[in-house]
């Protein structure tokens, strides 16, 4: 019975200790993983913040890019990271969404491998059509695309990628199928957009916003659930009678799960302080990129909503007949 005791002891004794370093947190600097390249929408938004998140940490919260498998490799370093708060995963619903039906076998589970800590943001995609595209809205859109798919192509910048994805969520709702032009980059299918070459992509807005406004290409309707600040005469796909349609690209923080939950709430309390500066703010809209409102900032709000996103983008990804290995 008494080794029974100092056992329990002892166990306590640990967690006390746990506890006591948690409520310490930070006493190093923090790695960031951002699973995708550097120069990329999602890496901008990571730098920005964690320039703020050194501030109010007070240790440097450092930027490090892990890319490979649409941002899964990034992500399964986090996974499987010891839970003390010194690595944390700047995941997006590629790699907390898509992945989990995309990939036969994810190497991780978005909801379980993890600890949730907070939305951050969301890059709304845009709709863009060539030039010369007979149709000026998304109804007229809809309707010309349901006429002709056959002859029609949309390019993304790859297989499996938020612009492949949103284009795939679009034709779904439109109930039409229409040849996907994959490239290595959107980039490379803006090229071909701009040049007639293809029809349509479902683009972000960061990337799409000067040749729009260069008249290059037409944004037909943001695909988000409000309009983007850069591009306020653009209706929403839900203004347009697309109920409920929402093709963000979120972004937001994780921990390995079992990280202790005053470091969950400590970094919670600290990034939404940073997304509370007006110079963070101000910053973040230049690029296209919406900080979300202060009621989905919760941690078991980000819970919730990785699940749901997992399940609404099941379908359309499985009716799209894309996969990898």
């Amino acid at each position: 019975m008494r080794g029974h005791w100092t056992i329990a002891a002892l166990a306590g004794v640990l967690a006390a200790v746990g506890v006591a370093h948690a409520g310490n947190w930070p006493t190093r600097p923090v790695t960031m993983v951002v699973p995708f390249a550097a120069g990329g929408p999602t890496d901008v938004v990571g730098r920005i913040l964690a320039g703020r998140l050194s501030e109010i940490l007070k240790q440097q919260v450092i930027v490090v890019n892990v890319g490979g498998a649409g941002g899964m490799t990034g992500a399964d370093r986090v996974a499987h990271a010891r839970p003390d708060g010194y690595e944390v995963l700047l995941g997006t619903v590629g790699t907390q969404a898509y992945s989990q039906t995309l990939y036969k076998k994810p190497l991780y589970s978005a909801t379980k491998d993890f600890a949730p800590v907070v939305l951050v943001a969301e890059q709304p995609l845009v709709l863009v059509v060539r030039k010369n595209f007979p149709a000026n809205s998304l109804q007229e859109f809809a309707t010309y695309v349901k006429a002709n798919a056959p002859k029609l192509s949309f390019g993304s910048g790859g297989a499996g990628s938020a612009t492949h994805l949103g284009c795939v969520l679009l034709n779904s709702t439109l109930g039409v199928k229409v040849q996907h032009v994959p490239y290595r980059g959107s980039a490379l299918a803006l090229d071909d957009l701009m040049a007639g070459r293809i029809d349509y992509m479902c683009d972000a807005v960061s990337t799409e916003l000067a040749p729009i406004k260069a008249g290059s290409v037409k944004a037909l309707a943001v695909l988000a659930r409000e309009r983007a600040a850069v591009l306020p005469d653009v209706p929403t796909a839900q203004e347009a009678g697309f109920k409920g349609f929402d093709a963000n690209n979120w972004i937001g923080l994780f921990f390995p799960r079992h990280t202790p939950e005053p470091i969950i709430h400590r970094l919670r309390d600290a990034t939404v302080e940073a997304m509370n500066t007006p110079k963070l703010r101000a910053r973040m809209e230049t690029i296209g990129t919406d900080l979300v409102d202060a009621d989905r900032t919760s941690t078991s709000y980000l819970q919730r909503f990785v699940a749901s996103e997992i399940k609404k983008w099941a379908t359309p990804i499985k009716e799209s007949g894309v996969s990898v290995d």
